[in-house]
């Protein structure tokens, strides 16, 4: 996985690129528009590589072109003159702009290659920088040189606003892994750091006005103003935006630590390790708090030129006010009918302190109130109907919901995410000639309210569709809907808490099974209704309304990230997230993406800098005790994250769901998902259509044979650290579900059958290798579940 795959590359440049939308070139996101000659070529490249600029200074944008170029190949590059007689790579900048990108600056850029060389062309450096990122991502070493296609790109972003969330607050950030993301935005064309700097849990850069901040709220882990411009200068070179957060008026236990006074409750307070909603908030009434906020605004507005600055403003508890009787007699006297009315009273005055210090206000879904101005940007985590409902009432939102890249879930997951709002469709329309039936269900789940609803599924003329509703959420469709038996149905609906598929089993007076959330099986119960529920309609801006949508961010919270894992979390999954910002609305194939994803980690290790790898190999080390960590690739293979809020609910559980918890496991040092695994479900799915596919059959065996020879290698490195004893059950399943493999793939491909027993036995076998053990989960029992429906005697 280190090295370039010639393979991978050969395929990506072999064929043309015109299959749409997406195509076949190493690029993500994906161009507004490729063209390729009917005569298709290559610019076969030197180490004699020269570049010359015409417009603008582009800074040291020039220099890391030639650095990359040079890490990309191998070579040292010779050196240039200041200005070349024929370059190799030609930028033109048709207007010079100030360096610091804002949220208007112009991105497009035209980048053409053929037997001449290369010319990019830019109306701005901002296009011109994300041009050489399209133009590096071209750059390919194949069997006989290295070369660049011939191609015409024109290009533009979909959306303005393209943002990615750093948490320092809950985990502190070195500043050198901050620099390595920043590298990554750029590659992804990511143009906005949104910076989130205290929380509950710390307080990470250092006030003036207000030193016991640092001094009582950091564990002396905090960012000075001088490494803070440090940041915005280095993100600036790259066209990149940063943002800071500083949460206002709750996610305030570090003030409450350092300024009791400034709270709603005398405490006293403790500097707080455990994660959650928690109760200190800052008193509204009081003019200190005015004043604190003030002196916050004016210290960032002073580091960080960008004209917005984000205050939070999610998540309030509002029982220290309730229970002030200075803070409820306050809101009698001002009319304020509740909390949310309090909150918005702060914001107002929030708001005039950012005009004040010439900055506009971003915020999470709960600062959206009609008494704010048109000027405030809110952050929505609650989904596309807020979202929906910010843009239908005239204000600006962008979407964070279903980005949330601490989560882990699959990568198409992120992709599908479509920032615009989507109806219905008529699905629930139900006609006389259909047949609808709906089940109630609740889906316990391991801490907070269980999930409920019901779902409705529909036979019509053209066959199933269906939908579902959530317990207080808008109607969504389902898809995908498969009857494996007579009583047992699945399908598929994303929702808030990732990719879901329902294995249920269903009866006249019952609903029995699970709901698989991302890749983790939440048990469920219960019973067929009388009649299809009324349901709450999707909420979806009209199309002048849709231009009240900037865009979104991927957000990488930091409950269970510490820097050292920072670049397994993000890379590569944080492309899809981009490309779905950047790219147009219907480039959309997930094959594709994948193919393109892969080319996308392989670049961005060699290319970028990006440590995906090396940090996985480093945490593999230390849990092998030795540098032979093959048994522990091996076994990864099969394995995933335990995906939705499932780890954190599982810490909580344990009573470790606070900040000392360590993250050293087996399951921090997995990817989100298993490629392995995404590999073999399209193994078993084609094998199982057609028993014949010999290149499937044979690469299932190779893969189960892997992992049978794995196990006693595996088995020692569990004896060998105390930190891999909880694994060893799940080596020992790997093992079970290899020989099952092996059997399975067999049967399917002489067409064989097994009877209703040994089905059920092998299908028990699977439900318990299923079961989450030490965070991870087996995901390799899910083609293995394709192969056994296939061997039911029909």
């Amino acid at each position: 996985m280190l090295r370039y795959s010639l393979l991978t590359a050969g395929l990506l440049l072999g064929t043309s690129a015109l299959a749409a939308p997406a195509g076949d070139l190493p690029l993500m996101p994906w161009p507004a528009k490729v063209e390729r000659p009917a005569a298709q070529g290559a610019l076969v490249l030197t180490d004699d590589i020269s570049v010359s600029v015409s417009g603008d200074d582009l800074g040291d944008a020039v220099t890391r072109l030639r650095q990359r170029l040079a890490l990309q190949t191998g070579w040292t590059l010779k050196p240039q003159s200041a200005t070349p007689d024929k370059p190799t790579i030609r930028i033109t900048v048709a207007k010079k702009v100030k360096p610091q990108p804002m949220p208007d600056s112009d991105e497009s850029y035209t980048l053409t290659v053929d037997a001449s060389g290369v010319n990019l062309s830019a109306n701005t450096r901002f296009g011109a920088l994300r041009g050489m990122e399209t133009l590096l991502q071209l750059v390919q070493n194949g069997a006989e040189n290295t070369s660049v296609p011939w191609v015409t790109i024109q290009d533009a972003p979909r959306f303005p606003w393209r943002g990615l969330l750093l948490d320092s607050a809950r985990h502190f950030v070195p500043l050198e892994d901050i620099k390595r993301q920043i590298d990554g935005m750029a590659a992804a064309k990511l143009n906005v750091l949104h910076w989130h700097l205290t929380d509950d849990q710390g307080w990470r850069f250092a006030s003036a006005r207000y030193p016991k901040l640092t001094q009582l709220a950091s564990d002396g882990l905090f960012y000075t103003p001088e490494q803070m411009r440090e940041v915005v200068r280095y993100a600036t070179a790259r066209g990149i935006r940063v943002v800071p957060e500083i949460d206002m008026p709750g996610h305030a236990s570090a003030i409450a630590v350092a300024y009791p006074e400034l709270m709603s409750a005398p405490g006293p307070y403790e500097m707080e390790r455990h994660w959650g909603v928690l109760k200190p908030v800052l008193d509204p009434t009081k003019d200190a708090t005015y004043t604190f906020a003030d002196a916050m605004v004016s210290e960032l507005a002073a580091i960080f030129p960008d004209p917005y600055l984000h205050i939070g403003g999610d998540e309030v508890d509002d029982s220290q006010w309730k229970a002030n009787p200075a803070i409820q007699q306050f809101m009698r006297d001002n009319k304020l009918a509740d909390s949310h009315a309090l909150q918005a009273y702060f914001n107002r005055r929030l708001e005039t302190i950012l005009e004040k210090h010439r900055r506009q206000m971003v915020g999470w879904d709960e600062i959206f109130h009609p008494d704010l101005p048109k000027s405030i940007l809110i952050q929505s985590w609650q989904g596309q109907d807020a979202l929906g409902q910010v843009a239908q009432q005239g204000y600006k939102g962008i979407l964070s919901t279903g980005f949330y890249l601490d989560q882990p879930q699959s990568t198409a997951y992120h992709y599908r995410n479509e920032i615009v709002p989507e109806g219905l469709n008529n699905v629930d329309a139900i006609g006389d000639s259909d047949s609808a039936q709906t089940w109630a269900f609740s889906m316990p789940r391991l801490k907070g309210k269980p999930v409920e609803g019901s779902f409705t599924l529909v036979k019509g003329d053209s066959g199933w569709r269906g939908f579902i509703d959530f317990a207080g959420k808008s109607r969504r469709v389902v898809k995908d809907i498969e009857w494996r038996s007579d009583d047992q149905v699945t399908f598929t609906v994303d929702t808030w808490m990732g990719e879901t598929r329902p294995v249920v089993t269903v009866s006249d007076n019952a609903l029995s099974g699970y709901f698989l959330v991302g890749n983790a099986r939440y048990p469920v119960s219960g019973k067929p209704l009388d009649a299809v529920p009324k349901g709450i309609a999707p909420v979806v801006p009209d199309a002048a309304q849709q231009a009240n949508l900037l865009g979104g961010e991927a957000a990488l919270w930091a409950e269970n990230v510490v820097a050292p894992v920072l670049d397994i979390k993000l890379w590569p999954r944080a492309f899809a997230v981009a490309e779905r910002l950047w790219s147009a609305q219907d480039v959309n194939d997930i094959d594709n993406m994948y193919t393109r994803l892969q080319a996308m980690d392989v670049w961005t290790t060699v290319s970028v800098g990006l440590e995906q790898h090396s940090q996985q190999q480093a945490y593999f080390t230390r849990l092998a005790n030795n540098g032979d960590t093959l048994p522990l690739q091996i076994l990864a293979q099969a394995l995933e994250p335990a995906q939705y809020y499932t780890r954190q609910h599982l810490k909580f559980q344990a009573g470790n769901y606070h900040q000392f918890e360590p993250l050293n496991r087996l399951a921090d040092a997995l990817s989100a998902e298993s490629s392995t695994v995404r590999q073999m479900n399209k193994w078993a799915t084609r094998l199982v259509s057609d028993a014949e596919d010999n290149e499937s059959a044979e690469a299932l065996r190779h893969i189960f044979n892997r992992w049978q020879n794995n196990t006693s290698d595996a088995l020692a490195l569990s004896d060998g650290n105390y930190q891999l004893k909880a694994i060893k059950p799940v080596i020992q399943e790997v093992d079970k579900l290899a020989s099952i493999g092996l059997r399975l793939t067999d049967l399917v491909a002489r067409q064989g059958t097994l009877d209703d027993k040994e089905i059920a036995s092998i299908q028990s076998e699977l439900d318990n290798a299923a079961k989450i053990q030490d965070e991870v989960v087996i995901a390799a029992v899910y083609p293995l579940e394709t192969l056994l429906r296939a061997t039911r005697n029909q």
